[in-house]
Parts: structure tokens; C-alpha cells; sequence
């Protein structure tokens, strides 16, 4: 039963990716280009959480544990999120940085995960 559990979460986190990755739209790009940083997506996934993409990179690191429980995928596990909520944190400080009152307002009405 957990298996399925997991495996549920996996489809989720995909379908909550590919869902993001429609929302960047043209805006996609791998990075914070600072000197051409291109509109604020803030529709689609990104109205709901301002980091979809990592909330479904941890989607799957939680739904891949559930499906293959054992103590390595668990360490695995906690670094991951760790890594993934230490990344969200950088990020945002550098958007805040290029958007200004832009990226501040939207963090008032969009939460950082759900």
C-alpha cells in the first residue's frame, strides 16, 4: 500500500513539474540572469507556490523513499530536502534583489511551498 502511496507522489511531483514548466513559459531558463531577468512568472503553478519546481523535485525524493524504504534513500532523502529548501532560500534573496517591490508584494499574496 505504501508503495502505491509513493508511487502517487512520484506522478504527482511529475505532473506538478511539467505543470511549472508551462507556467515559465518563454521565460524558462536554467539560472537567475541577472542582467536580462525577463518578466516575474507569476500565474499558473507559480499563483499556487512561488517554487512549484522544487516542490515537485521533493515530491518524487518523498514518493521514491515510500516505494524503496530503506535507511541510505532516507538519508538521500533529508539531504535532499535540505539542499532543495536552502536552494529556494538563495534564490529568493536574489529575486528579491533584481524584482525589488515586485517579488516582495508577490511573496505577500504566494506562499513559499503550499
Amino acid at each position: 500500500m505504501i508503495r502505491w502511496v509513493g508511487a502517487g507522489l512520484c506522478i504527482l511531483g511529475l505532473f506538478l513539474f511539467l505543470s511549472a514548466l508551462i507556467s515559465f513559459g518563454m521565460s524558462l531558463r536554467v539560472g537567475i540572469d541577472k542582467d536580462h531577468p525577463g518578466p516575474l512568472v507569476t500565474s499558473g503553478a507559480f499563483a499556487i507556490s512561488r517554487n512549484p519546481l522544487y516542490i515537485a523535485f521533493g515530491l518524487v525524493l518523498i514518493g521514491i523513499f515510500f516505494i524503496f524504504p530503506n535507511s541510505i534513500l532516507f538519508l538521500y532523502l533529508i539531504a535532499g530536502l535540505w539542499l532543495l529548501n536552502r536552494q529556494v532560500l538563495r534564490e529568493e534573496d536574489s529575486l528579491k534583489k533584481i524584482y525589488g517591490e515586485e517579488y516582495r508584494s508577490y511573496c505577500k499574496k504566494v506562499r513559499r511551498y503550499l
